[in-house]
């Protein structure tokens, strides 16, 4: 693992916090992901399964985790599956974790290895009535490729076809959408090493520069610092900022243009989600500012409303309206416009059509259940934005908070935000 260790504690917990939300004699399976063909004998390299490192902090491709608390023997109540080690994988892949090492990880006790998955299976398979398999659930997810979950839930039904079968995945997005204390330092390491590589920009940018170069910029104080890009980097200047999901990333940055960043770090497999949009010559143009300061003013006031108890919806509708009224003030909206609106298409998603925020967390666009209020220990996204393709450029800035009682908590308060930070950060 490139991060340093986790307290197995934080494993050991939220596996507790499952078991408590499974039914009598259940059984619940969750594998790793695929390691991904490219061409020829090429492969991507493996991404974690999200849920799989949630319950055991294991990132090593081909394990499986199963628990089974009300299993006969004590023994087969909770055990991960890894491949075996042996010389030739020590070769020609490296190092592959022990017993004794995915123990320590996972605080997990009984560690088998895959050979002997088969029969301990079949055993609980026969103790057990109810089988909770896991499957990708998120709404935005386009699953075109049968992931290694389907491919066991399949063979699995087909061996075992008069079990009570349920989907996991309902169980895991209502622990994962609550991130415990323990998360929220890891999420808080991400946020410090995306601030770092944010400053770095500020320093770096200048006429004259590509996309490309910034981008190679953040790499290097990302991997420094032991994290990742979180998502591929959207690095858009002037017109490009246009482009919702701009990936090109290879134009040269222009004198007067601005440039979009909506770049960040992955630490321990915990994302930030950082946009900020900054001038290239180091100063916004009065319209540049007037535009920037627009969303800031969004920006802060959703912050300060996203409350629990709130739905995303209403919350979305709050910054829509606000948009409204600083979309009026720019010009860009004439109050013939917001008559002309519906509730379902207001005015402002001419120059602002995307939504307000998502849950953050293992994954980018993490789980949970949206249609939700919000509750405590909700990590979001806060990201509205301005585009003004006819001006050559768009404005956009993000910040990532967390629910609390007490009201939200911005986890990026010192990264710098304010039009006149920036610049002097730039000029100096």
């Amino acid at each position: 693992m490139r991060h340093a260790p986790i307290d197995s504690k934080l494993f050991t917990q939220n596996r507790e916090r499952l078991k408590r939300l499974l039914p009598p004699k259940s059984l619940a399976i969750v594998n790793a992901n695929d390691v991904l063909p490219t061409n020829a004998d090429g492969s991507l390299p493996l991404h974690p399964n999200s849920d799989l490192f949630y319950l055991s902090g294991i990132e090593q491709e081909q394990s499986l985790l199963l628990l089974a608390p009300d299993a006969h023997e004590p023994k087969h109540r909770e055990i991960l599956f890894l491949r075996e080690p042996n010389e030739h994988l020590k070769i020609w892949e490296g190092h592959k974790h022990s017993k004794d090492e995915a123990a320590q990880i996972s605080g997990i006790k009984q560690i088998n290895w895959l050979s002997e998955f088969p029969v301990i299976f079949r055993i609980l398979m026969c103790e057990q009535e109810h089988v909770w398999l896991n499957s990708n659930e998120h709404k935005r997810a386009q699953v075109e490729v049968e992931t290694r979950d389907a491919r066991f839930a399949r063979e699995c039904q087909a061996k075992f076809p008069l079990h009570d079968y349920n989907r996991l995945a309902r169980l895991m997005h209502q622990l994962r959408v609550v991130k415990t204390p323990a998360e929220i330092e890891l999420l808080k390491q991400s946020v410090a090493i995306t601030e770092k590589g944010f400053r770095r920009l500020l320093k770096f940018v200048k006429p004259g520069v590509t996309e490309h170069q910034v981008e190679a910029e953040l790499a290097h104080e990302f991997i420094r610092r032991r994290a990742k890009f979180a998502y591929n980097p959207i690095i858009a200047s002037g017109k490009n900022a246009n482009i919702l999901h701009y990936n090109q990333n290879d134009q040269p940055c222009k004198k007067g243009d601005l440039l979009l960043l909506d770049v960040a770090a992955s630490y321990a497999n915990y994302n930030a989600d950082l946009t900020r949009t900054i001038p290239v010559s180091g100063r916004f143009t009065r319209r540049q500012k007037a535009v920037y300061n627009a969303v800031l003013r969004v920006t802060r006031a959703c912050i300060k409303g996203a409350t629990v108890g709130k739905l995303t919806r209403d919350w979305l509708k709050e910054s829509q309206l606000m948009m409204n009224e600083e979309l009026l003030s720019l010009g860009l909206l004439k109050k013939a416009d917001i008559k002309k609106q519906t509730e379902d298409e207001l005015a402002c998603r001419k120059y602002f059509m995307h939504g307000l925020g998502h849950p953050l967390g293992l994954d980018v666009h993490d789980v949970g259940f949206t249609t939700e209020p919000f509750a405590p220990g909700w990590v979001l996204t806060v990201e509205p934005g301005i585009y003004i393709p006819k001006e050559g450029f768009g404005v956009r800035l993000e910040n990532d908070i967390v629910v609390t009682a007490e009201g939200p908590v911005d986890l990026m308060a010192s990264t710098p935000i304010e039009a006149e930070e920036i610049e002097d950060l730039m000029n100096r």
